[in-house]
């Protein structure tokens, strides 16, 4: 049977090549690479059972676990698409993404079988349930669902499974910071070459063939964790990279970030590599250390890389005093393009988050004014895009794709949404951040995430986001909301003083509000929406 540039196609190569070899561990569940696929396998028969075939859409709604994992990997066995649901939705938003993206079938956490009870009937299609146990007790037959570990038993280990596709789907729903989730449709064979390297994210050389995928399984397995949900599509995209690469992949299996217990599995498992997304993560591991000076062999660590949001210099800094002899990497991508290059730690004095060196597929797109759309030229700016392998568009969102996937000059670019500037050499491009949060203040255009990491290097501001908030003359003034290390109270003049230092006067914060906690997503992603309200309604000012 022909082998494809198909997840599931590659890892099956993968672990026939090193079947002994440790896969997956997230907390108490460890398997190798054998037993991580028969038991995807074996689930992959008990969907098929019931009637899930290639093309049907299957709901992922749980925590980290090593039942996620396999519920992907089963659902690329038999060509279903598995959809990741985000496990804070309830009522409305449940049922838009279980409506919307036309799920027939659901692996959850038995904890959220009253929030699937509650929205089932706005669901009929939704018919088959698999409970994967998680501590609590809520009865499977309020919505049908059969227990896990019973729907795999006795089901086969056999891969007699039809010949799947480069074309197969994977869709990954993306939340933004308003409105519903969109559904990123991602040919598996894009998503690999865009996201995953294209299995050479450690030799450097990509696969022409899926066949040399195992050409790429490291001689000496180093060992990595992901701490960002799997829910969100850099911690699955890492968690590909990391097994067909035959390496050992942890997950993070706590809610949440908790620097002394992600510490306590690094010296563990004695892993080299950690994937983190920006401050949010980055500063509880920091404190942690700072905190229990010398409490940890960290030694095997050689590798820290951020993506998904802000990396502050500042914080980067911290970790290379900490791990000098680590590599420090801060990358470019989002859920719509996968990964877009690190910093390439160049023309810092230009501003912004940094710097990526222009290829035939990364380049700045100018979408106003004369002769739109078009290539940027030196010195101009544009939308960060990227063209060649990308996905489809937004699943049963024909308005949405028709705006973010444009045509020039016969080439496809998709528009990531972050505004960026052609260097004057035309080789590189600056990134400066999301235009949809860019502050407009007197005609002077300023990027939160620029500001945010001029914040970040008070060393007694814990977390910040900066939005716009009303101005008499101005139209617009950036205002920035903080918590603070150990309720520590500053001013306005201070958190001015330390801006100052890194950005044009401009673009300092003309108000401040200070919070307990600044909110995020469970990926570390600014709630930038909470921030807004949070200032507009006076909360936390500080006169």
């Amino acid at each position: 049977m022909t082998k494809h540039f198909n997840i599931a196609d590659l890892y099956e190569m993968v672990a026939d090549a090193i079947p002994e070899r440790d896969a997956l561990v997230c907390g108490d569940y460890r398997s190798n690479f054998k037993q991580l696929d028969e038991r995807s396998t074996q689930l992959a028969h008990y969907l098929s059972s019931q009637g899930i075939k290639a093309g049907d859409h299957v709901g992922l709604y749980m925590y980290n676990c090593g039942e996620y994992l396999e519920g992907m990997f089963a659902c690329f066995k038999i060509r279903a698409v598995p959809i990741n649901v985000n496990y804070r939705y309830v009522g409305e938003e449940l049922s838009y993404i279980f409506t919307n993206a036309d799920m027939v079938a659901c692996i959850h956490g038995r904890e959220y079988i009253p929030c699937i009870a509650d929205i089932r009937e706005q669901a009929p299609e939704l018919k088959t349930f698999v409970s994967v146990e998680d501590g609590f007790d809520h009865d499977l037959t309020a919505i049908g669902s059969v227990d896990y570990e019973a729907a795999i038993k006795g089901q086969s280990t056999e891969r007699s499974f039809a010949e799947r596709s480069d074309d197969d789907l994977f869709i990954l729903y993306t939340g933004g910071t308003t409105g519903y989730p969109k559904g990123v449709m991602w040919p598996q064979k894009n998503v690999f070459f865009a996201a995953m390297s294209g299995g050479g994210a450690f030799t450097g050389t990509p696969c022409e063939k899926p066949e040399d995928i195992v050409n790429q399984i490291a001689e000496h397995p180093m060992g990595g964790i992901a701490l960002a949900p799997l829910m969100h599509g850099a911690s699955w995209w890492y968690a590909c990279i990391m097994l067909l690469s035959g390496n050992k992949l942890t997950l993070n299996h706590n809610r949440g970030i908790n620097g002394e217990e992600i510490w306590d599995i690094v010296e563990k498992e004695k892993l080299n590599s950690l994937q983190i997304v920006g401050d949010a993560m980055a500063i509880p591991l920091l404190d942690a250390m700072n905190e229990n000076e010398g409490r940890w062999d960290l030694s095997s660590v050689f590798s820290i890389g951020s993506g998904g949001a802000v990396f502050s210099s500042a914080k980067q800094d911290e970790f290379k005093e900490r791990f000098p002899n680590c590599i420090i990497y801060n990358s470019f991508g989002s859920s719509e393009s996968g990964q877009m290059g690190a910093d390439s730690g160049q023309k810092k004095d230009a501003g912004g988050l940094g710097n990526i060196v222009k290829s035939d597929f990364m380049d700045v797109i100018v979408t106003e004014g004369e002769g739109a759309p078009r290539q940027a030229k030196p010195g101009e700016t544009g939308i960060f895009s990227r063209s060649g392998y990308i996905p489809r568009g937004y699943y049963n969102d024909p308005k949405k794709t028709a705006e973010t996937f444009i045509d020039v000059d016969g080439k496809i670019w998709l528009l990531t949404g972050d505004e960026a500037r052609m260097e004057d050499d035309g080789l590189s491009m600056t990134i400066y951040g999301r235009g949809s949060n860019c502050i407009n203040s007197g005609g002077e255009k300023i990027f939160p995430e620029e500001v945010e990491q001029a914040l970040k290097s008070h060393p007694d501001i814990y977390d910040c986001l900066v939005v716009a908030t009303p101005h008499e003359r101005w139209g617009s003034q950036v205002a920035a909301v903080i918590s603070t290390r150990g309720g520590k109270k500053l001013t306005l003049e201070e958190i001015q003083e330390e801006a100052r230092k890194h950005i044009a006067g401009y673009k300092v914060p003309r108000e401040l509000h200070t919070a307990e906690e600044v909110q995020r997503a469970p990926n570390g992603k600014p709630d930038y929406k909470w921030a807004k309200a949070f200032a507009e309604s006076k909360q936390g000012l500080v006169g």
